[in-house]
C-alpha cells in the first residue's frame, strides 16, 4: 500500500463516520445477503452492539495504518478470536465484497477507482493478518 492509497482510506473514512449507522445497517444487510451463512455467527439480539463494534473496529484499523506497528497485533489477536467464532475463509471474503458494495454506496462520487483500491489493499492486509493468526491456533493455513 502506497502512502497515497493509505490517505486516500483514511479521507474517505472521514466521510463515513457521520453515516457510520447507516453504513452498518447496509453492511450487515448486504453481509447477510450475499453470504447467508454469515447469519448463524451473530445473535439476533446483539447485532445492535455488533454494529457499533464494526465502526469502532473499521475506525481503530483506518487510523492504525499510520502505526502498523501497533496495529498488527490487534489485528492477529482479532484474526485468533474469530476463528473461536467460526469464521471461514469464505466469510472473509464475503465480508470484504460487502464492505466494498457498502463503501461504495455510502461514498458516492467519492468511492472512485483509485477508492476501491485502496480499500481493496487495505482488506487484504487486515484480513490476511486475521486468517494467519486464526490458522496459527487452529493448524490450517489460509489459502494463498
Amino acid at each position: 500500500m502506497t502512502p497515497e492509497q493509505k490517505q486516500i482510506v483514511q479521507n474517505t473514512w472521514q466521510m463515513v463516520i457521520p453515516i457510520a449507522d447507516t453504513a452498518a445497517r447496509l453492511f450487515y444487510e448486504r453481509l447477510f445477503e450475499i453470504d447467508p451463512t454469515t447469519r448463524p455467527l451473530f445473535k439476533a439480539e446483539s447485532l445492535g452492539e455488533q454494529k457499533r463494534k464494526l465502526m469502532q473496529v473499521l475506525g481503530f484499523a483506518v487510523r492504525g495504518l499510520d502505526d502498523l506497528g501497533n496495529l498488527m497485533p490487534v489485528v492477529e489477536d482479532l484474526g485468533r478470536r474469530h476463528s473461536g467464532y467460526g469464521v471461514t475463509e469464505q466469510h472473509y471474503k464475503s465480508v470484504g465484497r460487502a464492505l466494498l458494495w457498502t463503501l461504495q454506496k455510502g461514498l458516492g462520487q467519492a468511492w472512485t477507482a483509485e477508492a476501491e483500491v485502496a480499500w481493496c489493499k487495505v482488506y487484504a492486509l487486515l484480513s490476511g493478518v486475521m486468517q494467519g493468526a486464526a490458522a496459527s491456533v487452529s493448524g490450517v493455513r489460509p489459502a494463498a
